[in-house]
């Protein structure tokens, strides 16, 4: 009942994600990220947040994002209703389609990148997530926003869309996690009005000062 996307910057390293679902707070539920670590998506019928915070721990300890999915999902008696991917600090992706999840589901891998989905409206929507992100131009967030609209477009969950969420990671500023828990109509277009928000003016400026991987010592003057 959801469609979700991890990537990796080339350049920078920067981490991102995005989400959007049929259902209620697919942010909360679905996307967990940590500096360091990587990210981590686990959705389906019945979602396991503690497979996303767990992958993110064995990932920090070193242990690669496929080994990490698999090792989760195989010890899991519910897993075929269960849906994950992983991106690691080194780009490495896995993901996990259980059997049992509506279809049209599955996962699509790319460099630095994992999208995957379930209850779609057809298969060819991740691959279109992915897509709408490689083609993108502009920041990271622009790029997962696009990707999002990408997937909608093609398709999307099979039920419309209640919820959208992004996060992105980077080495030198404050985390950026916006989430659109509820919109009837249009909560892609929500989370992008709330991302040009975020990133402009007086809120911009004060997320500036907040310490970030690179800086984490740093106090207000």
């Amino acid at each position: 009942m959801t469609f979700s996307i991890l990537v990796q910057d080339d350049d920078t390293g920067a981490l991102g994600a995005a989400a959007a679902t049929g259902s209620l707070c697919v942010g909360g539920w679905v996307l967990r990220g940590r500096w360091g670590a990587g990210l981590s998506a686990s959705q389906g019928a019945a979602p396991s947040v503690y497979w996303g915070e767990e992958a993110l721990d064995r990932m920090q300890a070193g242990q690669p994002a496929p080994e990490v999915v698999a090792s989760l999902t195989g010890a899991d008696r519910g897993r075929e209703w269960r849906q994950m991917a992983a991106l690691d600090t080194a780009g490495r992706t896995g993901a996990f389609t259980g059997g049992e999840n509506s279809p049209a589901m599955g996962h699509h891998a790319f460099a630095r990148g994992i999208a995957s989905g379930n209850m779609l409206a057809s298969e060819p929507v991740v691959e279109r997530l992915a897509d709408g992100y490689l083609s993108a131009h502009g920041t990271m967030a622009e790029r997962l926003l696009a990707a999002l609209r990408a997937a909608e477009a093609a398709g999307s969950d099979s039920r419309g869309l209640l919820s959208a969420a992004l996060l992105v990671l980077c080495p030198d500023a404050a985390p950026l996690t916006l989430r659109i828990d509820h919109h009837a109509s249009d909560p892609i277009g929500a989370l992008e009005a709330l991302h040009r928000l975020a990133t402009k003016g007086d809120y911009a400026a004060w997320a500036a000062q907040v310490p970030h991987p690179a800086d984490k010592e740093r106090g207000l003057d």
